[in-house]
């Protein structure tokens, strides 16, 4: 059962990490857009309301697409005013309980609402309130539970690498990322390289 937890987490993980690698190439069209703006906008005297709003769009999406592979990197704000002094499988046990209880529940109510939010925006035909800004506004709405679904692969990955730590054999208690991140962080003995 738990090489199958392992398979997995590990599936979730890799598509949280491809969403993730996925919306990075956003930054592209973002400097292309910034680059067409500024130049139009200072050497032209041309300002464009659809070229600024994109920049907004393209920002968005690119944050909410990467918020699952920051969370695979643990690239996300942690607050460690008490966890670095806590033993390993403390630390665990309080990620399994976050997952669980915080996380999880608070991404399931986003998603929820989210695809609310672009069944209005379709719906409706909802468009920038600016006349000369971008029409279709549930492209950029879609983001939302887009993104958080990718969140939520990489927290249900981290929660079960979690369970596995917690309750699996040591073959696979060695597999998961919990093993590997105590295992960078220990101390080495005398003598090794």
């Amino acid at each position: 059962m738990m090489a199958t937890l392992l398979k997995i987490s590990e599936w979730l993980r890799r598509t949280a990490d491809l969403m993730g690698r996925m919306g990075a190439w956003l930054i592209v069209a973002l400097i292309a857009v910034i680059v067409t703006d500024v130049t139009l906008r200072n050497w032209f005297v041309i300002g464009s309301t659809k070229l600024q709003e994109l920049e907004w769009h393209l920002h968005g999406a690119l944050f909410l697409l990467a918020l699952g592979w920051a969370y695979n990197r643990n690239a996300h704000v942690r607050i460690e005013l008490f966890s670095e002094k806590w033993q390993p499988r403390t630390k665990v046990w309080v990620e399994l309980v976050g997952c669980s209880i915080f996380l999880l529940p608070y991404i399931a109510v986003v998603i929820w609402f989210g695809l609310d939010y672009v069944g209005y925006a379709v719906e409706y035909g909802e468009a920038s309130p600016s006349a000369t800004g971008l029409p279709h506004r549930w492209l950029i709405k879609a983001a939302i539970p887009i993104g958080f679904m990718g969140l939520g692969f990489a927290a249900l990955s981290k929660q079960l690498q979690a369970i596995i730590f917690l309750f699996g054999t040591g073959e696979h208690q060695r597999k998961t990322e919990f093993s590997k991140d105590n295992q960078t962080s220990a101390p080495r003995p005398a003598g090794s390289t």
